[in-house]
């Protein structure tokens, strides 16, 4: 049976939803710090014999009810992940071109970067490793990313030569010379603009 400043203690952390050091924990229960730390031992020992999804743990912070981590994966699935415009767009590009050095992505996205990359990272998304190349980091999209969004494979991008092959092809098909086009007017009018000279 558990006691009633146990319980007391059980309802503060439950309610607070964040680490508490003892002495919040003591104001918040009208009782001494002694009566806290022994409510708190006698928590955690009724938490450890439980079957149950929650745990009393101490944290460089506090004290803290929490799921077990045996149940992160869940917390991952269930609850929606909330992104910002600018670091879903970060993370698109970065899907996009997998794997893209951190150099390479900020001369394309800014220097937003700096700030999308960790919480990406954080959040289980991109993985990223220092490139033995260069001195910056290449970044990657995670299994979990196919997983949270539901994208079994993304669009391939094209390479420069696979997009002169591409436009050859079309060309042809359209009866124009594969010749009669350059790749400068590839760049500046893309697909759309060479058939318009047509």
């Amino acid at each position: 049976m558990i006691t009633a400043t146990a319980t007391k203690i059980e309802a503060i952390l439950y309610l607070k939803g964040k680490p508490l050091s003892l002495g919040e924990i003591a104001e918040y229960a009208a009782c001494d710090r002694a009566a806290v730390k022994e409510g708190i031992i006698e928590l955690m020992d009724n938490y450890a014999h439980r079957d149950s999804a929650l745990e009393v743990i101490e944290t460089p912070d506090g004290y803290s009810l929490q799921l077990r981590s045996d149940f992160h994966d869940l917390v991952q699935t269930m609850i929606p992940v909330e992104l910002g415009v600018g670091a879903l767009r970060t993370l698109a590009a970065i899907a996009l071109n997998s794997p893209i050095l951190q150099s390479d992505l900020i001369n394309l996205r800014g220097s937003g970067v700096y700030q999308h990359v960790p919480e990406l990272v954080e959040l289980g998304f991109i993985r990223k490793r220092r490139d033995s190349d260069s001195r910056s980091y290449s970044l990657q999209v995670t299994p979990k990313f196919h997983q949270y969004f539901q994208i079994e494979q993304l669009p391939q991008i094209l390479s420069n030569s696979q997009k002169e092959e591409q436009l050859e092809l079309e060309l042809k098909l359209e009866g124009v010379g594969s010749g009669e086009w350059g790749v400068g007017d590839e760049k500046a009018g893309g697909d759309e603009g060479v058939r318009d000279k047509n």
